[in-house]
């Protein structure tokens, strides 16, 4: 008599392959969308609201959307064309005034050093971002020398003719500043962090000063003192640039919040990281610069992209003192006649600037995060 065959319970058959319920995309649906009934309901909900925003924002955007137009008035006689009167887009305001955006009042007959500037931009970025590019370490160096190679370009002399810094806005100006402000309070916020940690009073108390006054002030407050207030320290007769002012005090600023970043970092590192450098007879730079600040970096590295990212959107902030980055190109085209009544457009068209740029900073640090195994990384990210 043959046996009737006993069900199998889960786990006492490795061997057998698993359920198409528990793999794929359908077991990813099962554990993650509708793992207990309150988020099969608020799966149902999302997918409600995202099938009665997403369609009519997608036509809006791109499928009735007007991309050729000399004025509003002819981008609406369009839209009516293809379903009613001022229902979508209208791209051709951002089309006519895309010049305007990238390169702000800068001289149309050279642009092109503006131009040059951005591909040098990315070969700088090129050899930081990627540690496997064959010659990186000649492309570390470029980097080191891009502000200064790109600076005489955009403001000239030495056989360029130059320009002045009040010719700049649009995505130039804030490519300056964001860049300038990321690229430079990082080596002076670790400097801050580590002469916080001092053993030295007087370094250390300045440091503390410093830190706690940028924390504590406003960065509106330290642009408006930027353009106004600091030239009644300087002596008489003197001219100091106001761009060069904006890039001192988003620098500091910056790095006041990226000393206590790196600061957070360094108090994670074991004693015994410490003591293990002592003993093996290494300087204090020596063992900062070879066994501490490698961990702690790698530990604060959330936190770091975090302040880039605020320090990159608060470029904006300099509309408040008269200069004209994206937003401000903008609101300024808006006061034409011929445009009036398109804020959407703008708004979105720059929203979706700063998106991108922050996104990328975010998505490559986690890749940092992985890379480096920092143990940081969410399993959703």
């Amino acid at each position: 008599m043959v046996d009737a065959p006993q069900a199998i319970e889960a786990g006492q058959n490795p061997g057998l392959p698993p359920p198409r319920t528990e793999v794929g995309v359908l077991g990813w649906i099962k554990h993650n969308l509708l793992s207990t009934p309150f988020n099969a309901v608020m799966t149902v909900l999302a997918i409600w609201f995202l099938w009665s925003i997403l369609p009519p924002l997608f036509e809006w955007i791109l499928l009735d959307s007007v991309w050729t137009a000399e004025s509003r008035k002819e981008c609406w006689a369009k839209m009516e064309v293809s379903g009613g009167h001022g229902t979508a887009a209208c791209w051709a305001f951002i089309a006519n005034r895309i010049e305007l955006f990238v390169y702000g009042f800068y001289p149309a007959p050279l642009r092109w050093r503006v131009n040059l500037s951005f591909v040098l931009l990315i070969m700088a970025i090129v050899p930081v971002l990627y540690d496997k590019m064959p010659g990186r370490k000649f492309g570390l160096l470029y980097a080191v020398a891009f502000p200064f190679i790109t600076g005489w370009l955009l403001v000239g002399g030495f056989g360029l003719a130059p320009v002045d810094t009040d010719q700049f806005g649009g995505i130039l100006l804030t490519l300056i500043i964001g860049v300038t402000g990321i690229t430079f309070s990082l080596p002076i916020g670790v400097l801050l962090a580590l002469g916080r940690r001092s053993k030295m009073p007087v370094l250390r108390v300045m440091c503390v000063l410093f830190i706690e006054f940028i924390r504590g002030v406003p960065l509106i407050a330290l642009l408006f003192i930027a353009s106004t207030m600091l030239n009644y320290f300087l002596p008489p007769g003197t001219v100091f640039d106001l761009l060069i002012r904006v890039l001192i005090m988003v620098t500091l600023f910056a790095a006041g919040y990226i000393a206590e970043v790196v600061r957070g970092g360094l108090q994670a590192i074991p004693i015994g990281q410490y003591e293990a450098a002592e003993s093996l007879g290494l300087t204090y730079v020596k063992a900062h610069w070879l066994i501490v600040l490698p961990q702690a970096l790698k530990i604060s590295i959330p936190g770091i992209v975090n302040t880039f990212i605020g320090l990159y959107k608060d470029t904006t902030l300099v509309l408040i003192i008269g200069m004209l980055d994206p937003l401000g190109v903008g609101r300024a085209s808006l006061a034409d006649a011929v445009w009036a009544g398109l804020a959407r457009e703008v708004y979105l068209f720059v929203a979706m600037f700063f998106f991108i740029c922050c996104f990328s900073m975010s998505r490559y640090s986690l890749y940092l995060e992985r890379k480096l195994d920092t143990g940081h990384v969410d399993q959703g990210g």
